[in-house]
């Protein structure tokens, strides 16, 4: 009471004595001055607030499918997280502790023997190795003759390895028959822009294969070219495809970290479908969109619990996609249940329908949305 003041120093809104917070804008009613037991205090009382929003959005997400959406629909706001904050959180958590995970696997144990390379203690010739399994240009390796080359090329691979590297690129054999036809930019400019597009790529890249020229400046002036900010960037994205080829792991890693991106930007699209085929219903499609952001992050939720017992079980994550395969669908059917409270049967039928149009939407927006990060690549 001693620090209690008669207006908000936040916002200027009038208070009484009696009121601990500003009416208007939340801020506590003091006028102390600032220490660092304020300080430890606003700490402590942050994080078990955030614990306890979570720890019940977390037990209500896993165990009372629909439930959730249901008490946040009807203005149990304060209880739970923000639903959409929540699923961008969980999913890029999963893709961090997948990454980390990464980082400290065991890396491959390679050494060399008279003509055979050991790998992970078991020895395979060098004229079968699979040239997609090591870090290193095999093609050199082949044509080894003497021990001191060997050696040479034992320390390089030793270097790749400690540097954290364990996958491998494949050496590019240029094909001597490899040829283009000259196609000039008056001819393609009389095609309509999305073949001209396509024309001008397929000769870039066939340009490009045959000649090995990288830089972008001096291919468009061998193949007299303008230098416009369009040809530039289509005639580089083939480095960017020699990367996919040599390291498509890292590749494959890269669109996976766009999955919740995907799906943050295609649930406002399947919410249009709860929205119609849920249109007798009170709810919005604000609340239907809740919906799916609580269905995502269930999965998410999913993912991240069984990281550990995926990396400790056989198989490439078994535990996880057992749960989502066998239990997901359970828990979406119970979730249409409990938040939209209808018969039995009719959700069966609403729940095979959403289904297909989650698969059919997902894969054509999938593969747009997909093209364009990988052009982005």
């Amino acid at each position: 009471m001693h620090y209690r003041g008669v207006e908000c120093l936040n916002c200027g809104h009038p208070l009484d004595l009696t009121d601990r917070f500003c009416a208007y804008c939340g801020q506590i009613n003091t006028t102390k001055r600032l220490s660092l037991a304020d300080f430890f205090n606003e700490f402590v009382l942050s994080v078990f607030t955030y614990d306890s929003r979570f720890r019940y959005t977390l037990k209500d997400l896993l165990f009372k499918p629909g439930t959730i959406t249901k008490n946040y629909a009807k203005g149990k706001r304060l209880k739970y997280a923000n639903p959409f904050r929540f699923f961008l959180s969980a999913s890029i958590f999963y893709f961090i502790l997948l990454a980390i995970v990464g980082f400290f696997e065991t890396p491959q144990e390679i050494s060399f023997t008279d003509n055979k390379i050991t790998v992970n203690g078991e020895e395979v010739p060098l004229n079968t190795i699979n040239e997609d399994s090591l870090n290193l240009d095999l093609k050199s390796l082949k044509n080894i003759t003497n021990e001191s080359e060997l050696n040479t090329a034992e320390e390089k691979l030793n270097q790749e390895i400690k540097a954290g590297i364990v996958s491998i690129k494949k050496s590019k054999d240029k094909k001597e028959d490899n040829t283009y036809v000259y196609i000039s930019e008056e001819e393609i400019k009389k095609h309509n822009f999305i073949n001209r597009l396509a024309k001008k790529g397929a000769f870039f890249h066939s340009f490009y294969e045959t000649t090995d020229i990288k830089n972008a400046d001096l291919a468009l002036d061998s193949i007299h070219y303008e230098k416009t900010k369009m040809n530039l960037w289509l005639y580089s994205k083939n480095k960017d495809y020699d990367r996919i080829k040599e390291n498509p792991v890292r590749f494959a890693s890269y669109l996976a970290s766009k999955t919740p991106f995907f799906l943050f930007f295609f649930a406002p699209i399947f919410a249009l479908f709860f929205w119609i085929i849920y249109s007798k219903k009170k709810a919005n499609y604000m609340e239907h969109l809740v919906f799916i952001f609580h269905i995502f992050s269930w999965i998410f939720v999913v993912l991240i619990i069984c990281l550990l017992p995926d990396i400790l079980l056989p198989g490439d994550h078994l535990l996880s996609s057992i749960i989502i395969l066998f239990i997901g669908p359970f828990y979406f059917y119970k979730a249409l249940r409990n938040f939209y409270k209808q018969q039995r049967l009719i959700t069966l039928i609403k729940f095979v329908f959403l289904n297909f149009v989650f698969m059919m939407g997902a894969s054509v927006f999938a593969f747009f949305f997909f093209a364009i990060t990988a052009i982005l690549f």
